[in-house]
């Protein structure tokens, strides 16, 4: 029985895009579902001119698929390096011991190294499935995560991909924990820092609950899914880079949580401290700067929650032999004027070219964290970075070096403009005094960011400005009529985005 044949099957090619998760698509009638008793959702090793790996089965009930024939997902059949017509051979997938870790987990018991290093490695494997990586997600939420068991996820996330090693004692970088809606501080502040002579290779995020993230802001100005020998190139010729981490195999795992994240609506503090730190550990970093915005409507609400996580960021750091500072930054509205990747992109580019008309908040925190990070030099003494920052920024040389890190890249673009606009009035007069971080990002969303580069949200009256009945609020742009519609049918509904009050009681 050790030499029985696996069952083949001839493969034909759906196109399904399903992003990082192998799926195999059979006949709900195939002949080996039944021999092998292969069941929906029933995880399968599949071989295809000898690689392999693991992936969940669906079935098809209609006749998209021939008799005798099995389909992949698009990810699946790139890993396999599968052609249409080719035999595919179909066995259960070997049990997956690390899977009694997260078991253990969710029964609130403490992980090692050794028990977190087999779940991110069977991660990376492609052993687990969706449900699996979203119970261990759901399972180290909510602090079920103490200090050593962050040290340990990180460093296991490390060590599941490549580290690089740029050949100097100081590699810079910086992140935002997010939730503040417009805060594309960062391609300014690679900018600003790069023409000072530092180094700064920049792996940015996508968007997971926001309407963009840096790097799908970036991706309007330039190309950012860079592989590591052209990232390499970049960095080397102009000190730094923004380039997309899902491009580059830094810290995969990372990737693949972060895609189920995304789903669940979900970001947990112990996730949050592997997710970033792991990220610049494994891109070369030596010193970090952790930008902490805190509102009411942010990610992070209160000074305690700021101080708990910062605990965990400098500690982990620290114990994985980095530097780390954290810098508390007022979350309680959107920065810029721009809320979606077109917009962003619009706003850090009239920063970077010094226009007068350039939203003056995004100004002046780019300002504050660059100048806390050259203030990482030995050269630069503490309380002049912020101003040496800014004589970057005056005479040109950011917006120079920016242009030339977009031109290394792959070539600087132009900005796009979307179809269908609508401009929300105020219906009542009086002072603005709040803004809702969170809704307004759903409502840049639903319009149809970050998918649509040009979708979000053109804010008119932040915090503290006068307005009379009638006057724009904001401006909601969409690619589509339909994608328009959908936001504004989400506004008809929701009261208090923008909160007004009367001068009075201002």
């Amino acid at each position: 029985m050790k030499n029985r044949p696996k069952p083949v099957l001839k493969l034909k090619r759906l196109g399904i895009d399903t992003y990082k998760e192998p799926v195999i698509y059979m006949r709900q009638d195939c002949h080996v579902c039944r021999a092998e008793g292969f069941e929906v959702q029933a995880r399968l090793l599949v071989t295809v001119n000898g690689k392999s790996l693991t992936a969940t089965l669906n079935m098809i009930h209609n006749g998209i698929l021939k008799p005798g024939h099995a389909a992949l997902s698009e990810y699946a059949w790139s890993k396999l390096g599968a052609r249409e017509g080719d035999s595919i051979h179909l066995s259960h997938a070997p049990s997956v011991h690390s899977l009694g870790h997260v078991r253990s987990k969710i029964f609130g018991n403490v992980l090692d190294s050794e028990q977190l290093g087999a779940i991110v490695k069977d991660i990376v494997a492609g052993h687990y499935s969706d449900i699996h990586i979203s119970s261990f997600l759901t399972a180290c939420a909510g602090s079920r995560l103490n200090e050593k068991e962050i040290v340990a996820l990180t460093r296991a996330m490390v060590e599941s991909g490549d580290r690089l090693d740029w050949g100097r004692k100081l590699v810079v970088d910086k992140h935002c924990v997010g939730g503040l809606p417009g805060n594309r501080t960062t391609p300014i502040v690679v900018a600003i820092i790069a023409a000072h002579g530092l180094t700064m290779p920049k792996t940015s995020s996508r968007a997971i609950t926001s309407p963009a993230g840096t790097a799908d802001t970036m991706e309007v100005l330039a190309p950012v899914d860079l592989n590591l020998k052209t990232m390499r190139r970049v960095v080397e010729k102009e000190n730094g880079c923004i380039v997309w981490g899902g491009s580059v195999s830094i810290s995969p795992a990372d990737d693949l949580l972060i895609r189920v994240e995304k789903a669940l609506d979900l970001d947990s503090e112990g996730q949050l401290v592997a997710s970033v730190l792991s990220k610049k550990i494994a891109a070369g970093s030596s010193h970090v700067l952790i930008d902490m915005p805190v509102g009411p409507t942010a990610k992070i609400r209160t000074l305690q929650m700021a101080e708990t996580l910062s605990r965990y960021l400098e500690q982990t750091g620290a114990a994985l032999g980095i530097s780390v500072r954290v810098h508390t930054s007022d979350g309680s509205q959107p920065v810029g004027r721009g809320i979606g990747p077109a917009l962003e992109a619009r706003d850090l580019v009239s920063v970077l070219r010094n226009e007068s008309a350039a939203p003056q908040d995004l100004r002046e925190r780019a300002l504050d964290l660059a100048g806390h990070i050259l203030e990482f030099s030995p050269g630069v003494k503490s309380g002049q970075g912020r101003k040496m920052a800014l004589g970057i920024l005056e005479d040109g040389r950011a917006w120079k070096k920016f242009q030339a890190i977009c031109e290394a890249q792959g070539g600087l673009r132009d900005i796009p403009k979307p179809k269908n606009t609508q401009i929300i009035e105020a219906d009542r007069a009086g002072e603005v005094v709040a803004i809702d971080n969170r809704r307004i990002a759903r409502v840049a969303k639903l319009a149809g960011a970050p998918s649509d580069k040009v979708a979000g949200v053109d804010l008119h009256a932040p915090v503290g400005t006068k307005i009379n009945k009638g006057q724009p609020l904001f401006t909601v742009h969409a690619e589509s009529p339909g994608e328009l519609d959908y936001a504004l049918g989400y506004l008809e509904g929701q009261q208090g985005i923008i909160s007004i009050a009367d001068e009075a009681a201002a």
